[in-house]
């Protein structure tokens, strides 16, 4: 087939990981691969945080190069996290601490603010001492939680955390909610949004910072009314954006969908197209795939 190409024309494999060997990063099907083409263009920023060998071993073999999207990706993220104009402020959210360790290490070290919404605020919460109801908490990451916000303030890095929230006894879609401090939390109901007085502090601070890295929701925006906090932030930075007074850079599957629900998406900087690799990427982790370009390019140098 690709024998048969004309100038122009462009021909598409089937999925690459049906091959064992893609995954096992296998020098022997990257051959397979490179014998197709005459130079690799790798625009997947998306899969760059697996070694696989469509996307590492593949690059020994051809003269490699990064696509439009990945050096847009690259560019961006190192933007907010390398050279962000400052202030800089992170907002991040999600369910658990756990899946966010590295994250929020590795984000305290280079924010000046850290913004913890969603599950996750509520175990630093009872890190403080708060009781907090029925809400979801990881009681096992409350050390983690307490060693974070030590090294945040060692980092010079401000923790940012909701004075008020929005709660209710279960979590589903038009269940009656009620807003309260955070430490005056119902013993049988949980926290599911930032509350007013949170949102209002956000937004003051929002007008004191010029860069902004968000990745997870505030709240359970899946079931209304728990995303309004959520979508009234991401309003609020898109008027910021648009008026040219914040940097704004956003990424993660749940991240992206609130922001389209929010219809916003456009309005900001950048929006990642990633989710595991824009995750290890602000976890300060290095790809295999973009590691494999950069190691590529210097050797063509």
């Amino acid at each position: 087939m690709v024998d048969s190409l004309k100038p122009g024309e462009v021909a598409v494999l089937e999925n690459v990981r049906y091959n064992k060997g893609e995954e096992k990063n296998d020098r022997e099907f990257a051959k397979s691969l490179a014998a197709l083409g005459d130079l690799y263009v790798n625009d997947a920023f998306s899969s760059s945080h697996r070694a696989h060998a469509s996307l590492e071993a593949i690059t020994d073999l051809l003269p490699s190069y990064a696509g439009l999207l990945m050096m847009a990706e690259i560019t961006a993220l190192g933007q907010a996290l390398e050279s962000p104009e400052r202030p800089v402020m992170a907002i991040t959210g999600g369910a658990k601490v756990s899946t966010k360790i590295e994250v929020l290490t590795n984000l305290v070290s280079r924010m000046d603010q850290l913004v913890v919404g969603g599950g996750m605020a509520n175990t630093f919460l009872l890190a403080e001492g708060i009781k907090l109801g029925a809400s979801l908490v990881e009681r096992d990451f409350v050390a983690t939680a307490k060693d974070i916000m030590a090294k945040a303030e060692r980092s010079g890095c401000e923790v940012v955390l909701p004075i008020d929230v929005v709660v209710a006894q279960e979590l589903k879609a038009g269940a009656t909610s009620q807003v309260c401090a955070v430490n005056e939390v119902p013993s049988d109901s949980m926290i599911l949004d930032f509350g007013p007085q949170s949102l209002a502090e956000m937004k003051r601070r929002l007008g004191q910072v010029k860069t902004v890295l968000w990745n997870g929701p505030l709240g359970a925006f899946e079931a209304p009314p728990f995303g309004e906090g959520t979508f009234a932030l991401a309003r609020d930075v898109a008027r910021l954006t648009k008026a040219g007074k914040l940097v704004s850079i956003a990424g993660g599957g749940d991240t992206v969908r609130a922001l389209n629900e929010a219809h916003v998406a456009d309005d900001f900087s950048y929006v990642s197209t990633a989710g595991g690799a824009f995750l290890e990427w602000l976890g300060g982790a290095e790809l295999p795939g973009v590691v494999a370009l950069a190691r590529s390019g210097s050797r063509a140098s």
